[in-house]
């Protein structure tokens, strides 16, 4: 008899999510399209939006192309009403070409690249890698825009030295992020047996004919692929930001098909599912009789490092929100103590080779339902009244509650949630628990999907109503 007789709808379109998306740029847009056909209208921030915001109102807007806020106004709103907010991040650990990439080698044609968040980088190596990000090209008026690219075959490859080479590799493996984390993309034509080839990467780097050109920092033959990618001339490439990914898409696996293998689940699982769980929410008919919060998710970019960037969670997006909809001193004080967040981002499974890594009493399994984090020193920003508001509003969907607390001989890692409680806002800490995050390729549980959009979706249909029932000052 299988365990799991059957695969979540909610899983297999979380893996078409994630393939689709491998980069922050591909995430927001692929959750405005998911968006838009739930009803939601795009806004942007430079509007006045005093006549636009009506009841049982959906709207979204982005920022930078790399971070998103939707939101929906109740029945009989009113200014100083509260904000309920999922939040999470888009961004996942991952190499980034550099501004000057151009470099070459014994015959080889390679790609600088940077290093981003705190990756578990050896799995990148002997990885089929492909580019994707966004770029900066000239259109036929003569105007300027930022499209998104995604090269979807293998084009670059970071290999390992053979063993025959390095006899301690599997004892003692260590390598160089600079200069033994460089990858291929491919063969310099008739130069491969050339004596001074393996120099050209101490030579300084060709100076563009134009400070708006970028022609010589990277190789022509890479400009060539994008500019075929956007069905344009590698001269009307103007800038970009691309970042490396792996082109293995994301599976369900297991003997019953009860995880996902698949990268950047950290942080795309939870921005996944507040997406769907808004989206679901506006198309139940207790929406239209919905009141009390606005309800809101909020998908950040630059969780990984540090968050402080114009579309970060440090940013003004979450206060410039409250402010528009709460515009004087004593309605935005109202609205943030009527306000709540739910931070929402990935957990640590208890790892069957290494259990010794979790507390005792706290070690969540995959599949096991939504995981409450918990930090004294506040690297997690729950407490008792927001663990107690997620546990109702869990039950509520008869869903299920696991712990995880660190041990004490062990640094807490953090989310978005210690900094935007700052703000004031009850803020809670939660997520779903998963293995080798950071990895290229990560192990989740397909179950847990539907957990985490049952516990959003009871937030945005019940928090108010649970709220009113608890009175803490």
């Amino acid at each position: 008899m299988m365990l799991y007789p059957t695969v979540p709808e909610a899983a297999k379109r979380f893996i078409t999510f994630v393939n689709a998306s491998p980069t922050p740029f591909h995430a927001v847009h692929n959750a405005a399209v998911r968006l838009e056909a739930a009803g939601f209208r795009k806004i942007s921030e430079k509007d006045d939006w005093e006549k636009d915001l009506k009841p049982q109102g959906k709207y979204y807007f982005t920022r930078n192309q790399s971070s998103l806020l939707a939101f929906t106004i109740p029945k009989n709103w009113k200014q100083g009403a509260g904000l309920s907010i999922v939040a999470t991040h888009v961004d996942s650990p991952n190499l980034k070409v550099r501004p000057v990439s151009k470099r070459s080698k014994l015959g080889y044609l390679q790609v600088g690249v940077e290093t981003y968040g705190g990756g578990i980088w050896h799995s990148w190596l002997d990885r089929d890698l492909s580019l994707a990000g966004r770029i900066v090209v000239t259109q036929q008026d003569g105007t300027f825009k930022s499209k998104l690219v995604k090269i979807d075959r293998p084009l670059l490859r970071i290999p390992t030295l053979a063993i025959h080479l390095d006899r301690d590799i599997n004892t003692a493996f260590k390598f160089n992020q600079e200069t033994e984390f460089v990858p291929i993309l491919g063969l310099i034509a008739g130069q491969l047996n050339s004596p001074s080839e393996g120099e050209d990467s101490e030579k300084l780097p060709s100076v563009n004919t134009t400070a708006a050109s970028i022609q010589a920092n990277h190789h022509p033959a890479l400009l060539s692929v994008l500019a075929q990618e956007l069905s344009v001339a590698a001269e009307e490439i103007h800038d970009f930001e691309l970042s490396l990914y792996d082109t293995q898409p994301a599976v369900l696996g297991g003997i019953n098909n009860e995880f996902i293998f698949s990268p950047r689940m950290d942080n795309l699982v939870s921005s996944f599912c507040a997406v769907e769980a808004i989206s679901g929410h506006v198309a139940e008919p207790a929406f239209t009789a919905l009141e009390g919060n606005v309800n809101c998710i909020a998908l950040f970019n630059h969780e990984e490092i540090g968050s402080v960037s114009t579309s970060g969670a440090e940013s003004s997006l979450i206060p410039s929100l409250l402010h528009r909809l709460s515009p004087t001193a004593a309605l935005l004080s109202q609205s943030v103590s009527r306000s709540f967040l739910v931070s929402a981002d990935m957990g640590h499974a208890v790892h069957p080779n290494y259990s010794s890594k979790h507390e005792d009493n706290h070690r969540p399994v995959m599949n096991g339902g939504i995981v409450v984090k918990t930090n004294a020193k506040q690297r997690y920003a729950s407490d008792a009244i927001g663990t107690f508001l997620v546990r109702k509003l869990v039950e509520r969907r008869g869903g299920k509650v696991q712990e995880f607390e660190v041990r004490n001989d062990m640094a807490c890692g953090s989310t978005v949630g210690p900094m935007l409680s700052k703000l004031g806002i009850r803020t809670v800490d939660v997520g779903n628990a998963m293995l080798s995050m950071h990895s290229i390729r990560e192990t989740a549980g397909s179950y847990d999907v539907q957990n985490a959009i049952d516990l959003f979706s009871s937030f945005f249909e019940g928090f108010s109503e649970v709220d009113r029932a608890l009175t803490v000052d």
